[in-house]
C-alpha cells in the first residue's frame, strides 16, 4: 500500500498550480477574459492566440515565482553610509 506524506507548511505558502494564490487568481481572472473575448468575437486566430497568451503568461508567473529576484530592480540599501551632513555649500575652493 502506498503512503503520502502529509503537507504541513499548507499555511506557510499556500499554492495552486505551482502558483502563489494571489497569482494563481491573476491567471484564472486572465482565462475568464480570454474565454469572454472568444465567445463574443468566435475566431480560429484568436482561440489560438488566447491559448498562446494564456500558456506564456502561466509560464511567466512559474518563473517569476521560482526566481523572484527578476522582478528586483533597484538596490535596497546605498553603496556607502555616512554620518555626514549634505550641504549644497563647498568648502574646497
Amino acid at each position: 500500500m502506498k503512503s503520502y506524506p502529509i503537507y504541513r507548511n499548507i499555511r506557510k505558502r499556500a499554492l495552486i498550480f505551482g502558483l502563489p494564490v494571489s497569482l494563481f487568481a491573476l491567471q484564472m481572472a486572465a482565462i475568464i477574459g480570454s474565454l469572454l473575448v472568444i465567445i463574443f468575437s468566435f475566431s480560429f486566430l484568436l482561440v489560438v492566440g488566447g491559448l498562446g497568451v494564456n500558456i506564456t503568461l502561466y509560464v511567466l508567473l512559474l518563473k517569476v515565482t521560482h526566481q523572484p529576484h527578476i522582478l528586483h530592480l533597484q538596490k535596497v540599501f546605498p553603496r556607502a553610509i555616512s554620518n555626514k551632513k549634505t550641504t549644497a555649500l563647498c568648502y574646497e575652493d
